[in-house]
């Protein structure tokens, strides 16, 4: 099997965050019906077809009854017979969801059916939860449908060219529906699930569901969250009383694992006989990587080629990769429906790793890893001894306050509050002082790459359930309890039960993590977490362990080496042109100064910016600075913020309205702007110079002495330590991002503008920003921060200006924006919904 430089081009897609992410997301919640068209409609522009039809299928076992199932088919306008995707969407969602998908699949030649699911969007019958009774059944009937679509390639009399994708709920559906018909030709399913009783009574001690957590919160999300008018919502009363005895337990039921275990996978696994292209998540707590393994492993056995990729993304959050996967997908499909040689062999596994923050464009560069074979969860492990001895730990009457590692679909939420509960750290994780026992291992001495299902062996006095979980501890910072910042790995938790006196070996979540050199390993088990169920009396349990950590890696994974920027080799001719525009604007007559503002920092007045294109990015936008504030822009993706800021720094041209500051026209090469300091859309390293060579460069390009850089205070707040001399190629985002403020604030300027200045942080250093800000205005000086993070205003801000639609919505403290008693979280969707 090779993967080549062909896998590599195909994986070496990068994009951005879109709405590909939102097939497979299960905590979507959006029911309602779908808009219809009359007829068949076309898209001149992409010259796609589109028709809207409901489709009647047979009611599952009740043969005599009907249920009608809302879908869309899309097609290439004026293409010859084509193969047909079967696109499905995430749990609560419809097939609204996955429109835009379906019509760039049809762009490059397919016929694709996009269908809402039953119990949700405009179908109606009841969910089912991807019962081959129900679900299945339901779309080998959608099969039958397409052979008889004109337009659809056949392989044979009512079998057409076929494959099928979706994430989560959708990509179940694709695995289920490929052992049960034998016309699916190619599946290419996402972040979802090998055994749904495994994923909500997951058991890390390898004991099955039957001994197993509940995963209360993801289940509660599943049944209660779901459009209807029940208790449960649109579900099948079996299952929703199923739900109801579970919940009121706490454990699992012999019936409800095998309800689960029908709707899953694993229980046909046997007979997926198809490529395979199996797209999972390194952020998910719901279905974690183990799922894609087992299914993969599965299928293997089968004979057929199967093809693993571990992304950024998953149901916590993270980066989706969207253009990337999408691109996957589609080659995928190109190489086993259209039959286009030398792609996809099978067997090839790829990762993707963030590798730090594009200083151009401020977005994280993600670096890909390949092999060409898939190698599962234990390759090529390493022992690590750990050391802590026996120690206590307790769970807390009522099973409250517990400990925190992940929560439903919020994992982007992870640098805020929660993160700053207990006393080890890291985003989204909070232990309970008594709840957990800590073993350590000693500094690394070379940076160990975690990629697979680390394991150890326990002696546990005590009964229930136990949470393990691997953290990763920097050197530095931190007293004797913490010993340094420790982050929670990839925010997982391993549930596991056990038995007074029992020894057992627990396997930690799978995931991809690089431990550096100097940074320890940190195992934690905890007898509380949030998202599980756990009892209410109060117990202890006496903890050790008994056998070094066995971490897996994978030596044959190689990451091609990041190219230099196109941008690097064209810094000469920008400096130059930089240089020409200066000297033509200092030429012309500057426009005059307002004596009577001297000291007001900032006032914008009238403000409007519309793009080539049409767009109106900023529309008539005044608002004031004061000395001494600091100033929040708040609002969505697509509000203006950083536009207005792009023509603060006099990067861009307004249309109309001015800005001044200091009482001085902005203006390009305005001598005012030596008063501003700014981080917007990257801070322009050269990535192979060091940190500290990039500050003095960009120092020395002011032209002012170097005793006024106040460089000791910038080394200070990057806090980057011997990291300060290594090439800024190899920073990771945090580090980059603390470099990139330590920048701006050079000179110490009177106006200091910093878009997104948390990204990349951890909670401590996030802790540490804030009061740094604080400081920085209380000196006299000002500050503007923008962000979408809301409660990082609330807590560094005084004042704030809301936008929407390039309109400004709000401005003033704080405190008047929300209201007494208010947060801004609420006033601010408050603010935003009027505008909608």
């Amino acid at each position: 099997m090779r993967v080549g430089g062909a896998f590599r081009a195909r994986w070496g897609r990068t994009g951005r965050a879109a709405r590909w992410a939102a097939a497979g997301t299960a905590v979507a919640l959006v029911g309602g019906g779908a808009a219809w068209g009359v007829g068949v409609t076309a898209d001149r522009a992409s010259r796609v077809e589109t028709s809207d039809q409901r489709i009647a299928v047979v009611d599952g076992p009740r043969d005599d009854q009907r249920v009608t199932l809302d879908t869309t088919f899309y097609r290439p306008a004026g293409r010859a017979d084509v193969p047909a995707i079967m696109l499905g969407h995430g749990f609560g969602g419809s097939k609204r969801d996955i429109a835009d998908q379906a019509r760039r699949l049809a762009r490059h030649g397919y016929a694709v059916l996009t269908w809402s699911a039953r119990g949700f969007g405009g179908s109606t019958g009841e969910i089912a939860l991807n019962s081959p009774d129900y679900e299945v059944k339901d779309t080998r009937q959608l099969i039958d449908w397409l052979a008889r679509r004109p337009g659809v390639r056949l392989d044979g009399p009512g079998d057409p060219r076929l494959g099928m994708a979706g994430g989560s709920y959708g990509g179940a559906i694709a695995l289920l529906t490929a052992a049960h018909d034998r016309r699916v030709d190619a599946i290419a399913p996402m972040i979802t699930w090998h055994s749904l009783a495994d994923a909500l009574f997951p058991d890390a001690a390898g004991a099955g569901p039957s001994d197993g957590v509940f995963k209360k919160l993801w289940a509660s999300l599943f049944f209660t969250g779901s459009a209807g008018r029940t208790a449960c919502g649109r579900f099948l009363p079996s299952l929703c009383e199923m739900y109801q005895e579970v919940a009121e337990k706490g454990r699992a039921t012999g019936s409800a694992v095998e309800t689960l275990r029908r709707s899953s996978p694993s229980s046909v696994a046997d007979r997926i006989r198809v490529p395979t292209l199996l797209v999972q998540g390194q952020s998910d707590s719901l279905f974690p990587l183990d799922h894609a393994d087992a299914n993969a492993r599965a299928i293997a056995r089968n004979g057929a080629p199967v093809s693993v990729v571990w992304f950024q993304g998953g149901h916590d959050g993270g980066d989706p990769e969207t253009e990337r996967i999408e691109g996957l997908v589609l080659d995928f499909f190109d190489a086993r429906l259209k039959r286009r040689p030398g792609a996809f062999d099978g067997g090839e596994f790829a990762v993707t790793r963030a590798g730090g923050l594009d200083s151009s464009t401020r977005e994280v560069v993600v670096e890909e890893a390949t092999a060409r074979t898939y190698p599962g969860l234990s390759h090529d492990p390493v022992r690590l001894p750990l050391g802590g001895g026996e120690q206590t730990v307790y769970n807390p009457p009522g099973g409250s306050p517990a400990s925190i590692s992940a929560m439903p679909g919020l994992g982007s939420l992870g640098s805020g509050a929660l993160g700053a509960f207990g006393p080890v750290g890291g985003p989204l994780a909070a232990e309970r002082p008594g709840q957990f026992a800590v073993f350590d291992t000693r500094p690394l001495e070379r940076p160990v790459r975690l990629t697979g299902a680390a394991s150890v062996r326990l002696r546990v006095d005590g009964d229930g359930p136990l949470f393990a979980k691997l953290y990763d501890v920097a050197p530095g910072s931190g007293g004797a309890a913490t010993g340094g910042t420790a982050t929670l790995a990839r925010r997982l938790a391993a549930p596991f039960r056990v038995s007074r006196g029992q020894d057992v070996t627990v396997t930690l979540p799978a995931m991809d993590h690089r431990f550096d050199r100097g940074h320890r390993l940190r195992l934690v088990i905890a007898t509380t977490d949030l998202g599980f169920a756990t009892p209410a009396e109060p117990a202890s349990h006496k903890v050790r362990v008994v056998s070094p950590l066995t971490v897996p890696t994978v030596r044959a994974l190689t990451t091609a080496p990041t190219p230099v920027p196109a941008w690097v080799w064209a810094l000469p001719l920008v400096a130059v042109a930089l240089a020409l525009l200066i000297v033509l604007s200092g030429r012309r007559r500057p426009a005059p100064a307002r004596p009577q503002d001297s000291d007001v920092p900032l006032e914008i007045t009238g403000l409007t910016k519309a793009y080539k294109n049409g767009h109106l990015a900023v529309a008539d936008l005044s608002f004031r600075v004061e000395k001494g504030q600091v100033l929040g822009l708040l609002g969505p993706n697509g509000a203006g913020k950083t536009t207005t800021l792009r023509m603060l720094m006099g990067l861009i041209h307004p249309d109309s309205g001015e800005i001044r500051i200091f009482g001085h026209r902005v203006s390009p090469g305005a001598a005012v702007l030596s008063r501003l300091g700014s981080f917007v859309e990257g801070p322009g390293f050269l990535p192979h110079l060091t940190g500290r060579d990039n500050l003095d460069l960009y120092w020395r390009a002011t032209g002012r002495p170097l005793d006024e850089a106040h460089l000791d205070e910038a080394l200070q707040i990057a806090d980057l330590g011997s990291a300060l001399d290594r090439p800024v190629r190899t920073y990771s985002q945090g580090m980059r991002q603390r470099l990139a403020i330590a920048q701006a604030m050079l000179g110490l300027p009177d106006l200091l503008v910093l878009d997104e200045p948390t990204n990349g942080l951890d909670p401590p250093q996030i802790r540490e920003m804030r009061q740094v800000l604080v400081r920085y205005a209380a000196a006299g000086r000002t500050v503007i921060v923008s962000s979408h993070l809301l409660a990082e205003v609330e807590q560094t801000c005084t004042h704030a200006v809301v936008m929407a639609g390039g309109r400004r919505v709000a401005a003033g403290p704080v405190a008047e924006i929300t209201g007494s008693g208010r947060r801004l979280e609420d006033a601010f969707l408050e603010l935003i919904g009027e505008t909608s």
